[in-house]
């Protein structure tokens, strides 16, 4: 499964996973915890964060969307995702 970003001990990551979702969404793991968001909503779809972690990766996504949507596209075309730059750099 792709890295795509990782800040302050968040790793964000994306694959596909067929009838898993019904819409674009990305994973974040934070020690131990694993949680899928999505991208369009940037609500929790499963999975648990701490609030922090899950406060840091929803500000993250939120200045990254358009970012995360191509990457999505890429995941469903199966080509290569780029990397995206994560909250704790300036």
């Amino acid at each position: 499964m792709p890295q795509i970003s990782s800040f302050f001990g968040i790793t964000i990551y994306m694959y596909y996973a067929h009838g898993k979702h019904k819409e674009p969404y990305f994973h974040a793991k934070y020690q131990g915890y694993d949680a899928s968001f999505s991208i369009k909503t940037l609500t929790l779809l499963s999975g648990h964060l701490p609030i922090k972690a899950k406060n840091l990766v929803q500000v993250w996504a939120f200045e990254h969307q358009l970012e995360l949507l191509e990457n999505w596209d890429k995941i469903i075309k199966r080509e290569p995702v780029k990397k995206i730059p994560g909250a704790d750099c300036d």
